[in-house]
Formats: structure tokens, C-alpha cells, sequence
């Protein structure tokens, strides 16, 4: 693993746009995780599920850039300052990012949530305040510092139902947040307001809401990393066939239920790791179980796209370092905000290039 940004650059993203316009539904697949090193180091995983080439950048975004956000009819909107720097993954060609961590340890995602997400009518918010979907993560990295002031703030924030530029639908979003201490919440804007659940287990996915998800957790409660007992029936004793007997019934569908009972049963039994690094590698791993490869979900039979995990991004919120990798290229890169001038004029911002060619391994000479 290696630092990866580098450089200024700035890439459109009319591909994807002109994608989402065409009617393409963007994905529904997101998951995410939060595991606790021995040491307290929070590490936090995360997918990315999308049909349309995404042609994603990482962008290292510092303290004092000027955001200017979006009202109707792409007029100037909500105008702030960022306090913190932070990386992330760009949307739209701007610094509003998808998924990303702040200089104090403070990260989170916009995960899909369709059917569900219900916002603000712009009639009814301050224009020079509301937020549209695609803005608010970075509103909240590039100002706060841990979840418990992400909480304070939300009574004065307002999420606007606005389209996403060149497109003809909101983009309908629920956000996890966690902190350095790792304390974690799922916000969900629902019937026009923000709603919070704190998270202790630091897991989600996509529809239905949250209390939702923690209801069907019920349907599951004899969930176990260990073998189920031999059982024995007039005098005979079956035993389970090899490992793994304490899961069976755990759901394998990539359907957002499903996968939040995998992750829990993931994140609840993977063996605590004594550090950061140690951490960032069994996320690694927990979030491999949840690749969707192409074609797993065929949409294009319905007309639309084959569906498929773009990328999956890993933070040390202590070391604050971000990593990511993407489907055609498994290696993990890192960002170091560390090594970063965090008061830069300007972005740094490095395409996400995709490598076909796996690096040869090296041999130690005879």
C-alpha cells in the first residue's frame, strides 16, 4: 500500500450524467462497516455498487474551500467554508463527495435509499442554508469533527428534494457517520426531516429504513461463529457436515436485508485485531464477501445496466488513512491526510486508473 494522490487534475463526468438522464437507475448495493481495533482504532469499509462506468477521482479537499451549493434551476445555493480537509471520493466533478474521511477521524457514506428517502420541497427551506442530497456528506465532513456534533447540528439542517444536475430524479440517500471514537449513527431523511439512530453495531445498507433492519436482526438471534451441537434422535447422532453449522440460515442474497444480517454476523464474530493496520486488512476482507461481480445482477434484462461493486473504500480514522481500491485493480492505495498540506489553495484530486497488469512478484536472488 502506497500514498496515491497526486497531482491537480479535473475530469467531467457528462458520461455518467448523460447515463443517469437516459433514465439508468443508479445502484442499490452499498454496505457498510465499522470494526474496533484492541487499541480503540475505529476502521470503517464500505462498497460501492453502480451499473454505469462511474470514472471516480479521490480528492484531498483542504481547510477554507469554498463550497457553493445548488437551488432549483442550478442557481447559486447554500454558500460555506470548510473547517476540516478531508479525502474522499468525487461526485458530479466537484468536491461533493460519495463517501470520505475528515482530518479529525470523522467519515461516512451516501448509500441508496430508494422507496424510502423523502425530502425537504425547496418552497419550504431557507435557500441559503438547504442542501441538496449530493452535498450533504460533504457538509458534514468539511464541518464537524465527531459524530456527537454532527447531531447538534442536524435540527438547523435541511436536505432539499432537488434533482442532481442533467438529471431528471432526486438522488434519494441515507448517510452513516462515524467518528474517531468510534461512535457511529445512521441519519435517513424521512417525510421531510432528518432522522437519527445511533448505531452502536456500526453496520448498514440500503432500504428499508434502519429500524427496520434492527426488527429482522430478530429473525436471527441464534446466529453463531461456532458449530451447532451434534443433535441426537432415538439414539442416533447427527452431526453437522464440516465448519460453519452455527450460520447456517444466514441469507446470501445480494438484497440490502441480506447483506446487513451478513455484515452484523461479520462484524459482530471477526476476531479483534490489535491495531489500525492489522484492522484495515480484515475489513479488507469482510468487504470482499460482499463484491457483486458483473452480470450477478442482470438489470440489463429489464433494460438497464449490469450492476457491479465499482469500488470498496477502507479508513483508519486514527491514522487517518483512506484506501481504496476498484474492481479491475485489487490493489489497496492509501491516502495519508498526514502527508497532505491542509491548507493548500487548492484541491488535489488523482483519476482512479485502472491497472490490468498485476504487479510480478519478486524473488529473492539464488
Amino acid at each position: 500500500m502506497r500514498p496515491w494522490v497526486r497531482g491537480l487534475a479535473k475530469r467531467a463526468t457528462a458520461v455518467v450524467l448523460a447515463g443517469w438522464a437516459a433514465g439508468v437507475m443508479p445502484a442499490q448495493a452499498c454496505t457498510n462497516i465499522l470494526l474496533m481495533a484492541a487499541d480503540g482504532t475505529p476502521v470503517y469499509g464500505r462498497t460501492l455498487e453502480y451499473a454505469l462506468e462511474t470514472q471516480s477521482d479521490v480528492v484531498v479537499v483542504p481547510r477554507n474551500h469554498q463550497f457553493v451549493g445548488t437551488r432549483p434551476n442550478n442557481g447559486p445555493g447554500a454558500k460555506w467554508t470548510s473547517r476540516y480537509a478531508f479525502v474522499g471520493v468525487m461526485s458530479f466533478g466537484q468536491p461533493f463527495v460519495s463517501d470520505g474521511m475528515n482530518e479529525k477521524g470523522l467519515a461516512g457514506g451516501a448509500l441508496y435509499f430508494p422507496d424510502f428517502a423523502s425530502y425537504t420541497p425547496p418552497a419550504k427551506a431557507d435557500p441559503n442554508t438547504a442542501l441538496a442530497p449530493w452535498e450533504f456528506l460533504s457538509w458534514v465532513l468539511s464541518n464537524f469533527a465527531t459524530v456527537a456534533e454532527v447531531k447538534a447540528a442536524l435540527d438547523k439542517a435541511v436536505i432539499v428534494d432537488l434533482p442532481a444536475p442533467m438529471v431528471n430524479f432526486t438522488l434519494p440517500f441515507h448517510f452513516p457517520i462515524h467518528d474517531a471514537t468510534g461512535a457511529s449513527i445512521v441519519i435517513e431523511p424521512i417525510d421531510g426531516k432528518l432522522k437519527v439512530y445511533d448505531n452502536p453495531m456500526g453496520v448498514l445498507t440500503n432500504s428499508p429504513p434502519f429500524d427496520w433492519h434492527l426488527n429482522n436482526i430478530r429473525n436471527y438471534v441464534k446466529m453463531s461463529p461456532v458449530a451447532a451441537d451434534p443433535l441426537k434422535i432415538g439414539g442416533k447422532t447427527f452431526e453437522p457436515f464440516g465448519q460453519g453449522s452455527g450460520l447456517l440460515g444466514i441469507p446470501g442474497d445480494p438484497t440490502p436485508p441480506s447483506r446487513f444480517i451478513r455484515a452484523l454476523g461479520y462484524a459482530a464474530s471477526a476476531k479483534q485485531q490489535p491495531d489500525g493496520p492489522q484492522t484495515v486488512r480484515l475489513v479488507e476482507h469482510i468487504m470482499n464477501n460482499f463484491d457483486i461481480p458483473i452480470g450477478f445482477i442482470n438489470s440489463a434484462a429489464k433494460g438497464g445496466e449490469l450492476e457491479y461493486t465499482q469500488w470498496t473504500s477502507v479508513a483508519d480514522l486514527r491514522a487517518r488513512k483512506y484506501y481504496i481500491k476498484g474492481y479491475r485493480d485489487q490493489v489497496l492505495r492509501m491516502v495519508d491526510l498526514n502527508s497532505f498540506d491542509l491548507d493548500a489553495k487548492g484541491l488535489r484530486v488523482a483519476p482512479f486508473k485502472i491497472n490490468l497488469t498485476p504487479p510480478p512478484l519478486e524473488f529473492a536472488k539464488p
